[in-house]
């Protein structure tokens, strides 16, 4: 398997950048529109969505999940539609996903749940990987990594490990769907607090919410806000 950097070394490009990306409607159920975006490194896109089964389905392109009909979806400046599986999964290696279904195999230790993305696409070591998953979950307030299935934690201790999955490996870029509903105050502070570091580092941020309030006082923290339509990506006024 490919090493992220040996796919995108030293990459200056857009984070992620959508060009008139008009998605296959048929493989999609995403409305044939055109949507455009450019985040560039450390910067922030906070999106309404009213539908967070649409915003789970825009992720997903963003990702390279959902083909095109017309335009084009770069990330880390390489074009999803230009790449192999194995470059696909490498790259995906640097993007983090928080996603509304939760996406846990209750058969197995929460632990594990959180470690395989990075596992599969990229080739870092598992020690390395745990440490950081660990120091991750600390910051969020877990007193470690969970090894308990998914379904025996709470559901704030699981919204705890969604984030330290998605941060795991120092992404370059981070999709979020409604990471932190109904969550506490001391985890939304945590949790800013890490997203914070991300974007110092460089990785840009996708934050998508049924409105403002998913966000809390993130708001003015962001480069650009938006909603998002069935016919494509708009700027909210005074954003």
């Amino acid at each position: 398997m490919a090493e992220p950097d040996d796919v995108f070394p030293n990459s200056l490009d857009a984070r992620l950048e959508l060009l008139d990306a008009r998605p296959r409607f048929d493989e999609s159920g995403l409305v044939s529109s055109r949507y455009n975006l450019r985040l560039n490194s450390g910067e922030c896109a906070l999106i309404e969505c009213r539908d967070m089964g649409q915003a789970a389905l825009f992720a997903d392109m963003c990702v390279g999940l959902i083909p095109l009909d017309d335009g084009h979806i770069r990330c880390m400046g390489l074009d999803w539609a230009d790449l192999d599986e194995r470059r696909s999964n490498a790259l995906r290696g640097r993007i983090g996903r928080v996603v509304m279904t939760g996406g846990w195999v209750d058969l197995y230790g929460t632990h594990m749940n959180i470690l395989w993305p990075q596992l599969h696409h990229t080739r870092t070591p598992i020690e390395k990987l745990q440490a950081q998953a660990v120091h991750l979950a600390v910051r969020l307030g877990l007193p470690g990594l969970p090894v308990v299935p998914p379904n025996r934690l709470s559901s704030m201790d699981r919204q705890r490990a969604a984030c330290v999955r998605s941060m795991l490996g120092e992404p370059a870029l981070l999709l979020l769907e409604h990471p932190m509903e109904g969550a506490s105050v001391s985890l939304m502070e945590a949790f800013l607090s890490l997203v914070t570091d991300l974007r110092d580092r460089g990785c840009a941020v996708v934050w998508m919410a049924p409105d403002e309030s998913g966000w809390g006082d993130y708001a003015s923290d962001a480069t650009i806000r938006l909603r998002l339509y069935d016919d494509g990506l708009f700027s909210m006024r005074g954003s």
